[in-house]
């Protein structure tokens, strides 16, 4: 019997978490902005579902393509594209989920984190489920430093576009 990790690769526990809750089901169209090598995508791809991904990182694209060739031989290798989130080329509304892990903290400004987020709604079908893991200041305001804008030295040492509670609440005041 294979193990958990076997099943389901390094996937992030809070996706996997929707998963359990049966919030991703088979026969989704699902498409990961910020793939990275394909951590989240293990399961999906060993499942059947149909899996489009995109990452600025050429490398990252080919290690996805490669886990798919093996996984999902059938995906073709243009369902995985060397693109920034902001400027991916997947058609308007064509994902039922929508995964962005971690790739928000990476803009480099107000406009950029607009333009990335803009992205990631463009393709996501109406009442499709936006799964989104964002970097903020939200409880750790004394540790974060700010640099200019919402750009921070995060505790770990790296700089980051981190949210804040206020941003979040004008996101869903719409």
């Amino acid at each position: 019997m294979p193990t958990l990790q076997e099943q389901f690769g390094q996937i992030d526990i809070y996706l996997f978490d929707q998963l359990l809750k049966g919030r991703i089901s088979p026969g989704m169209r699902i498409l990961d902005s910020g793939c990275g090598s394909g951590r989240n995508l293990v399961y999906l791809l060993r499942k059947g579902y149909e899996v489009y991904a995109a990452d600025s990182d050429a490398q990252a694209v080919e290690s996805v393509r490669s886990l798919a060739r093996v996984l999902a031989p059938a995906l073709p290798d243009s369902n995985f594209r060397v693109e920034a989130t902001e400027h991916m080329s997947f058609d308007d509304a064509c994902a039922d989920v929508v995964i962005s892990n971690t790739v928000l903290h990476f803009a480099r400004d107000d406009a950029h984190f607009e333009s990335m987020l803009h992205g990631l709604w463009r393709v996501l079908k109406p009442c499709g489920l936006f799964f989104c893991r964002v970097g903020s200041t939200i409880g750790m305001e004394s540790q974060v430093r700010r640099i200019h804008g919402r750009r921070h030295w995060s505790p770990d040492g790296s700089e980051r576009y981190l949210v804040n509670e206020a941003l979040l609440a004008s996101l869903t005041s719409d």
